[in-house]
């Protein structure tokens, strides 16, 4: 199965979030956190996280791009047990029971997204408030191989 990694190009990440992803972790859309909100909500750093920012699932900050990648059962398990322990402790959910399907659901959700790309592929996320609510769109950059002659140096021997 596959899934996402943040990953970071640079050091933007830590100014525009208020909590930034640790690269490496395993990240989710996370768009259920916007689920409430209103214009009024979008200011500053939070507008970024809503803008473009996905969710990731071990320290639950943002980060804007992810990266596909190949997950293990039994990490996605542990993953989903994590997610759920969010939603009870951040969401009021009542229980673990509750919580888990909830959880299941976000990380197949995901899991979709990735599901149709090779290893590597960068997305991003783009959301707009709408009248209907919260709308999420993606952009999937496929990875190529860098050819030999993009990092030779070109010249001769001779001087």
């Amino acid at each position: 199965m596959l899934l996402a990694r943040a990953i970071h190009f640079d050091e933007s990440d830590r100014n525009v979030f208020h909590l930034p992803a640790r690269t490496g972790e395993w990240a989710i859309s996370g768009g259920f956190e916007f689920s409430n909100w209103s214009e009024a909500d979008l200011t500053g750093k939070a507008r970024q996280a809503f803008a473009n920012g996905w969710l990731g699932v071990e320290t639950f900050g943002r980060v804007t791009f992810v990266a596909v990648t190949r997950i293990e059962p039994p990490e996605l398990d542990a993953l989903a047990d994590q997610l759920a322990r969010h939603f009870i402790e951040i969401y009021g959910a009542p229980a673990l029971e509750a919580a888990l399907p909830v959880a299941h659901d976000e990380l197949k959700h995901m899991a979709e997204l990735c599901a149709e790309h090779d290893a590597n592929t960068v997305l991003t996320v783009r959301r707009e408030l709408t009248s209907a609510g919260v709308r999420e769109e993606y952009r999937f950059i496929e990875a190529t191989e860098a050819g030999l002659d993009q990092f030779a140096i070109h010249g001769t021997l001779d001087e």
